[in-house]
């Protein structure tokens, strides 16, 4: 079993074996890091206790450990960021039904010397590109998230076999997105990264945005129910009584009422808002 995996796995049977012992009515979501690291659980899950007397246990780690943990029937729900991978679960039988909850974007950020000229440019393939043709270090997570799927499908893009540079100038840390940017500090290296986390992040250093606004960097995320029909011990009741709440008229409007340092983090996108 993959290390991380089995990390997790062991996190998530942890967390639910203390609230089962507790007499808690729960449910566990496998989730992103990066809704952790921006605070925003900590923001929206008190409320949504307070609602409806369900508290939240979150499993948060790389979207593909996530679909990996929820897959193998270890959480009630996925909340994660990767659109595709997200659309295969639910066309595998894994999950119930996908849910527009909430966007943000990307950004590349790297040293304000900026020694491979990518300032101010709006297409972000081409500044990965130029990064790569001038060899100038990259810190990667390397982690199969859904950061990690990002920015490969960007490198793709760029034309660039990234895998063969891999231990060179262009560094993996295997490590969610707060330890990559503490690397990509340190190395002043170039370095993707979700927007939400990027406002929390505390040291930053001499690293600042290089390039956004790029309609590629859009980072749309989504709810699904684990398939009860996989799982039988899935909480599909208090599962989907999560899911109508984040996609509800008071769930959204507390979403884009987030703010990191008077920026907001993330914004609400869901179809049905009743």
């Amino acid at each position: 079993m993959n290390r991380n995996l089995g990390t997790a796995l062991t996190l998530a049977l942890m967390i639910a074996s203390a609230a089962a012992a507790a007499g808690e009515r729960f449910i566990t979501v496998a989730s992103t890091t990066s809704t952790r690291n921006s605070g925003l659980y900590d923001y929206l899950l008190p409320k949504f206790q307070a609602a409806t007397g369900i508290a939240v246990r979150v499993v948060a780690v790389g979207t593909g450990q996530a679909i990996r943990l929820a897959r193998n029937g270890d959480a009630d729900v996925l909340l994660v960021h990767h659109r595709t991978s997200e659309e295969q679960f639910v066309a595998d039988g894994h999950g119930v039904e996908r849910f527009d909850v909430m966007y943000n974007d990307f950004v590349l950020v790297g040293p304000k010397t900026d020694p491979a000229g990518v300032k101010g440019g709006g297409d972000a393939a081409a500044a990965l590109k130029t990064i790569a043709a001038s060899k100038s270090p990259f810190a990667s997570r390397g982690d199969d998230s859904g950061t990690h799927k990002k920015e490969l499908g960007l490198w793709r893009t760029a034309g660039v076999d990234i895998a063969a540079e891999s231990g060179t100038w262009y560094r993996e840390t295997g490590s969610g997105m707060g330890a990559t940017l503490n690397t990509a500090s340190a190395m002043n290296a170039y370095a993707l990264t979700d927007r939400g986390t990027w406002l929390k992040f505390a040291n930053k250093a001499d690293l600042g945005i290089l390039v956004e606004g790029d309609k590629r960097l859009f980072n749309p995320y989504g709810a699904i129910l684990v398939n009860p029909a996989k799982h039988p011990h899935v909480k599909a009741k208090d599962g989907r009584i999560f899911i109508d709440w984040l996609i509800s008229k008071d769930g959204q409007r507390l979403i884009g009422s987030y703010q990191l340092k008077g920026q907001q983090a993330f914004f609400p996108n869901a179809k049905a808002m009743n």
